[in-house]
């Protein structure tokens, strides 16, 4: 019997080796085309004349769209395979991110970034659901912090590269319009590598002697049955629909920070530059919390616990920024929020499958990811709207205090029913 665990345990790492490195990369470009509106920000909006509410209202449009086809997709998914489907949303949104250069008002901004969140609709969840095709439960949650590492990575590499390319005034482009265009060239090459290197399933790996895709498959055959599988079943359990609220407070915690961090720490009195190499101090920061999270919610199997200690920490961290009274104090706030809002994002999409497999775990994913991600579009606006109203962020800095705290006490609350369903 350990021969044959020890066996699966190097199947399981060969896979993870060739197909994790590159869902990782894809993941960085899909976050970096989708919040690099945040440092195009530190020039456009003055370009175009977009106030805080407009800009504020446009990053989070993205959202609607993302919401409205999220479901769709991830089932259209399961029907015609992830290799497929992934580099079609790669492909689309990489063309639609390039137009983003070439916006001229408020209303064509709002409707790129509709159609951008239309073209990435069920990528995240879509990853989620392969994830469940190719590894146990018992190794998903550090599966699923090294996959969540890409936002914060692309963070660090997109932080430093934006407001480079900020200044890049060429050939009667200004420098946010060269980083729309060329920030999106890597997800399109990105979508074509999808299209050839990536197996739908373990059945269909190349990478895999017959042997090993007999042994994985027989490993992942012995997980625990959920006790949901059919569509009708996953819309009919109210722990389902309870799970958006934890899910719509952490992201909430994660776009108020992606979207308004750079304009909070220009506002300090930072270059262009600067901002860029600072904003990547709470990404690198937050791999550690990341990493450390994953690694303890495996080893002891406690999901909603690390769900709540991470969103409790992400809470800590806002109050510290919003009562900082130095650029250090701010800063070392922003290193605590990024650590636990990533890594809070990593160990909630653990909590879905200890009742929920097959069909209804597609539908789910996306369903709950959807409405988690309409926080995207409220928490950027709502930033944007306390800004404008009292000229301050301090205000929307408290408002993720009390979001992410309602977050941790939902997933405990939660948490009883789950223990005693299993």
């Amino acid at each position: 019997m350990a021969l044959v665990k020890s066996e699966a345990d190097a199947v399981f790492r060969k896979a993870a080796l060739h197909l994790v490195p590159l869902i990782v990369v894809m993941y960085i470009a899909a976050f970096l085309n989708r919040v690099n509106v945040g440092f195009a920000a530190l020039t456009m909006n003055q370009d175009l004349g977009f106030t805080p509410e407009i800009y504020g209202f446009a990053a989070g449009i993205f959202f609607l769209g993302y919401f409205l086809f999220e479901v769709p997709s991830n089932l259209i998914m399961e029907k015609v395979g992830a290799r497929l489907w992934l580099s079609r949303i790669m492909l689309t949104w990489a063309v639609i991110s390039m137009a983003t250069a070439f916006v001229q008002g408020p209303i064509s901004f709002y409707i790129i970034r509709f159609l951008l969140g239309v073209a990435e609709a069920g990528f995240y969840p879509g990853i989620l659901l392969y994830f469940t095709y190719w590894f146990p439960s018992a190794t998903r949650a550090r599966i699923l912090a090294i996959f969540c590492a890409g936002i914060p990575i692309s963070n660090i590499i997109g932080a430093p590269l934006s407001t480079w390319l900020l200044g890049l005034d060429m050939y009667g482009l200004h420098g946010w319009q060269w980083m729309y265009i060329l920030e999106a060239i890597p997800t399109f090459g990105l979508g074509l590598l999808a299209l050839w290197f990536l197996p739908d399933n373990p059945t269909k790996a190349r990478f895999l002697s017959q042997r090993e895709k007999d042994v994985a498959l027989a490993q992942l055959a012995k997980e625990p049955q959920a006790e949901v599988h059919g569509l009708s079943g996953m819309f009919k359990d109210w722990r389902v629909w309870a799970l958006m609220i934890p899910d719509f407070c952490i992201v909430f915690g994660i776009y108020a920070l992606g979207f308004w961090m750079p304009q909070m720490i220009k506002g300090m009195g930072y270059s262009n530059n600067e901002t860029g190499l600072i904003v990547m101090i709470p990404y690198l920061f937050s791999l550690i919390i990341l990493w450390g999270m994953g690694v303890s919610s495996d080893r002891t199997g406690r999901r909603a616990l690390h769900f709540c200690l991470s969103a409790l920490i992400a809470a800590v961290g806002y109050a510290v920024a919003a009562m900082g009274t130095s650029d250090v104090i701010v800063i070392a706030g922003f290193c605590l929020v990024s650590g636990g809002v990533y890594a809070g994002l990593s160990t909630f999409w653990t909590v879905p499958p200890l009742f929920l497999g097959g069909t209804a775990a597609a539908g789910a994913f996306a369903l709950i990811n959807s409405f988690g991600n309409l926080s995207g579009f409220l928490g950027p606006y709502l930033m944007g709207w306390l800004r404008q109203a009292t000229g301050d962020h301090r205000a929307g800095l408290w408002m993720c205090v009390g979001v992410l705290l309602i977050a941790a006490v939902s997933m405990q609350l939660l948490s009883k029913s789950l223990v005693r369903k299993r």
